[in-house]
């Protein structure tokens, strides 16, 4: 889908202006993204598998949910949305703990420039994994993983093609802000 997102600067301010999705990536738009990283008091961690149609790392294991922010929308309505859309629940503003803005300035080699500020939020999954049902655009599969499993992945990343191995450094300060909230 080819949405209207708004165009930030490199320090992540508001430009007042917008442009659709292809034009942020043909043209490399600063603009914002909201991570909403689930997991369980148990300490599990919700991934989804990016779809097998997806332009930039398509299978690979990533965010629990992940979405542009649309024009107009605040950080907080567009990761609402986000969970709602990609995996069918529905969650309330006091449930997200924002941990932070990571910046993910990138260039992928069929063109797009992707310089995208990561609004990251944590959340406990307060339902049964059962009853998620995944948005098949977006999502090939869903799986929980223990914080050791994920730490093993992760440290094996650049040979396991299971999460997007540039991301390392994110991946381990989200790991690091929910093994906090759990303990």
């Amino acid at each position: 889908m080819d949405e209207l997102i708004d165009i930030v600067t490199k320090t992540g301010l508001l430009t007042g202006k917008s442009a659709l999705k292809s034009e942020i990536h043909a043209k490399g738009h600063y603009h914002n993204t909201a991570h909403i990283w689930l997991y369980t008091k148990k300490g599990e961690v919700l991934l989804a598998q990016r779809a097998a149609s997806k332009i930039i790392c398509p299978l690979l294991w990533d965010v629990s949910v992940a979405g542009h922010v649309d024009a107009g929308e605040t950080i907080t309505q567009a990761a609402i949305r986000e969970v709602k859309e990609e995996i069918g629940l529905s969650i309330l503003e006091k449930d997200l703990e924002k941990i932070g803005v990571f910046d993910c300035f990138q260039n992928y080699t069929n063109g797009i420039i992707d310089n995208e500020f990561h609004h990251t939020f944590i959340t406990e999954l307060q339902v049964d994994f059962s009853t998620l049902v995944y948005q098949n655009e977006e999502v090939e599969a869903l799986k929980l993983v223990t914080i050791s499993k994920f730490k093993t992945l992760l440290n094996n990343s650049e040979n396991n093609h299971h999460f997007i191995a540039s991301n390392y450094n994110y991946y381990m300060k989200v790991l690091d802000a929910i093994i906090l909230k759990i303990h």
